[in-house]
Parts: structure tokens; sequence; C-alpha cells
């Protein structure tokens, strides 16, 4: 994932893939988790990730910290070959916005089916 990320005040920021806790958490410059991207992994396919919630800490808001990390979790998916099923608002408008390049680039994502948010449902 990019090592050089800033947030809009300049400071430095992290994102980091937490496989066990299943979710893409971004920290600040002291280390300190603001926010976390969950996901589970598809039902019936282990290369797809269903991104279902996600949050920043009040306190880190007008950061752009969210944007940031939905962009880093893509990114990754992306690199990793992974299909993104957006369920999150936030995943969905960003594919929205620029799903046509990030399938330019090598992405893959797919619309989420009542399936999968009855999956989501039941285990997140």
């Amino acid at each position: 994932m990019n090592d050089e990320l800033k947030d809009s005040t300049g400071e430095e920021v992290t994102v980091e893939l937490d496989e066990p806790g299943l979710a893409y958490v971004i920290k600040v410059a002291d280390g300190e988790v603001a926010g976390r991207a969950h996901y589970l992994v598809g039902e019936n396919d282990e290369n797809e990730r269903i991104f279902y919630h996600t949050v920043v800490d009040e306190k880190f808001g007008g950061r752009g910290l969210s944007k940031i990390l939905v962009a880093e979790a893509l990114a990754d998916c992306r690199e990793k070959g992974l299909t993104v099923v957006a369920i999150c608002p936030l995943f969905v408008k960003k594919l929205r916005e620029s799903g046509d390049d990030y399938i330019a680039e090598g992405g893959k994502f797919r619309n989420p089916t009542a399936a999968d948010f009855v999956y989501v449902e039941q285990n997140a």
C-alpha cells in the first residue's frame, strides 16, 4: 500500500490490512487507529471482498480519511486481483465516480446481490 499518504491537514497517515479483523485500518501519524473499512470474504468466492461498513472516529473528521481509506482498500484489492462487492455507501460512491478507471487499471468489482446483503446481515 502507499507509504506516503497525507490527510487534508498534511499529516502523514497509513493504511494497513487487518486480515484477522477483516478490515482495512487507517492510522494517524502517532499510530492511533482513526478508522476502519470492514469487509467479509465472499460467501462462495474467497477472491471477493464485500465491503459493508466504513467508519472514521469523529475526532478525526474533516480530514479526508475515509476517502483515503476507501481508495487504499480498493488499490490493495486491485493489486491482489480480488473482486470488490460494494455495499458500504462510501465504496458505492467511489466506484460510481471512478469505476471505469478502476477497471481500466485492472480492478474488478460487481454489484451486490440480495444474497450478499443477507450474508452480511448474518455474518457482520
